[in-house]
């Protein structure tokens, strides 16, 4: 059996809910909207045209405030940077939710005044060109920090896109001395994501795939230069293939362009595992540098497990999910390669007749934060998209699914799947004629900073999206 290089037990995670921190939060992007026209239109027309506020795409903001701010910061959770923002100016971020990193500058007065709003994009270019500004871009293309700013009466709307990187210089400087300012490093890091995007995902063996991916995972890193950046590029084409088979996510990813801002709102991917070949997935996430987070054993009855994964520089977060049995052990049920179930569960039958989702059959959903009724409304009035009813509905976690994308089912894993008993004859022939639902695009309002999921709740919506049931 492949045993991967995990260990047993990743750390404890207990996410709160930090409602006073936010309210400070909204207060500051509040002031900084008043002082900056185009932001404050910007933040007016996300709603109604994209189903986002524009907290879901904060990167960072930088407050001049006296200095009891910094220990303010302090007691709302967010903990000083070892690194700073620039000289004089400390930097703050929340461990333990999801609120932007904010700058602190010293400021002689009594005022606190927001100097910066950040935003994050997938191209400032496409920014610029989306609402006709014509603005100056900062930085090399394809480099790891880019932006441009939109000058306001007291603040700056800052357009920022990152690759792979987490500090705040955009020419040569930290950037060159971490090794991310190569000569032809635009070239290569589009030859690397080329070599992602150019893959072959079908196999008839699948360990073949997975040989051939752990592979080409190395190539990435060697030829982008960092395994960061690699990241950065590899979930790049992970959600363009997603897309590319789900009506719901084009739909939604062009009316996010329409504002230029692309998918810079993801909140987790999704990734559908076999039990036999889930020690390989996380060996290749882990290879790419990402750290474990929470661990779901769902119990006994459940039939599902998932590990969570977090990459500190990137902040892209996986949920990878397999069938789990009663007789699993939860510690080496996330190490070992599982022989299949007598009857697989839903995660099991899905991977079965569509693939393994970091080979053929891409990613099962994209997560990204939006405003919960605004999404909903906007989909099916702009392209008649329809919403599940929601899994989770609380106050600080809202979910829900758009109504699957139904995939054609290819015969030879319809036959093997009647085979070995999991499907009946009349389940083969329908899969076959009529597909099953493959993928949707989820969407998660999340407040008050709350980072977590809810177990009960994925394993209603798991066990509501079995393919038998549909």
């Amino acid at each position: 059996m492949s045993v991967a290089t995990a260990p047993d037990s990743p750390a404890a995670f207990e996410w709160r809910r930090w409602p006073e921190t936010e309210s400070v939060v909204n207060e500051l992007v509040d002031q900084a909207l008043s002082g900056n026209g185009f932001a404050a239109r910007l933040a007016e027309r996300m709603i109604p045209e994209t189903g986002t506020i524009i907290q879901n795409w904060l990167d960072h903001l930088v407050v001049s405030a006296p200095p009891s701010f910094g220990s303010r910061l302090v007691g709302l959770g967010f903990e000083r940077q070892t690194a700073t923002y620039a000289v004089g100016t400390a930097l703050y971020s929340h461990p333990g939710a999801i609120f932007p990193r904010i700058a602190h500058a010293p400021a002689a007065g009594g005022a606190t005044a927001v100097k910066d709003l950040a935003i994050k994009v997938d191209s400032a270019a496409a920014f610029s060109g989306a609402h006709n500004l014509g603005l100056k871009l900062q930085g090399h293309p394809l480099g790891p920090y880019r932006f441009a700013r939109v000058p306001g009466d007291a603040t700056d709307l800052v357009v920022v896109e990152r690759r792979g990187y987490l500090g705040y210089e955009a020419f040569p400087g930290e950037p060159a001395r971490q090794g991310l300012m190569k000569p032809h490093a635009a070239r290569d890091a589009l030859a690397a994501r080329d070599l992602w995007r150019a893959r072959k995902r079908r196999f008839d063996d699948d360990a073949e795939g997975f040989d051939a991916a752990e592979a080409l995972v190395d190539d990435v890193i060697d030829l982008a230069g960092s395994r960061d950046l690699a990241c950065h590029l590899i979930f790049e084409v992970e959600r363009e293939y997603w897309q590319s088979r789900n009506r719901a996510a084009q739909v939604q990813k062009a009316r996010q362009d329409r504002l230029g801002l692309g998918w810079a709102n993801h909140d987790h991917h999704t990734f559908r595992c076999s039990r036999r070949f889930f020690p390989r997935v996380m060996g290749i996430f882990q290879k790419l540098g990402f750290e474990l987070r929470e661990r779901f054993h769902a119990g006994e009855h459940a039939g599902w497990g998932a590990q969570v994964l977090e990459h500190p520089t990137t902040g892209i977060v996986i949920f990878a999910d397999l069938d789990l049995a009663a007789r699993d052990v939860a510690a080496s049920a996330f190490r070992l390669a599982l022989p299949d179930l007598p009857r697989p569960g839903t995660v099991g039958l899905w991977v079965a007749l569509h693939g393994e989702s970091i080979l053929e059959a891409g990613m099962h959903h994209l997560e990204a934060q939006f405003e919960f009724d605004a999404l909903r409304d906007g989909l099916k009035a702009e392209a008649g998209v329809e919403t599940m009813a929601p899994f989770s509905d609380f106050p600080f976690l809202r979910q829900a699914f758009t109504a699957g994308e139904r995939w054609r089912v290819a015969p030879h894993r319809a036959d093997r799947a009647l085979a070995e008993g999991w499907i009946s004859a009349d389940q083969r022939e329908k899969f076959v004629r009529d597909g099953t639902i493959g993928s949707h695009l989820e969407n998660l309002q999340r407040r008050e900073g709350y980072k977590g999921f809810n177990q009960q709740a994925v394993s209603a919506i798991i066990a509501a999206t079995d393919p038998r049931l549909h």
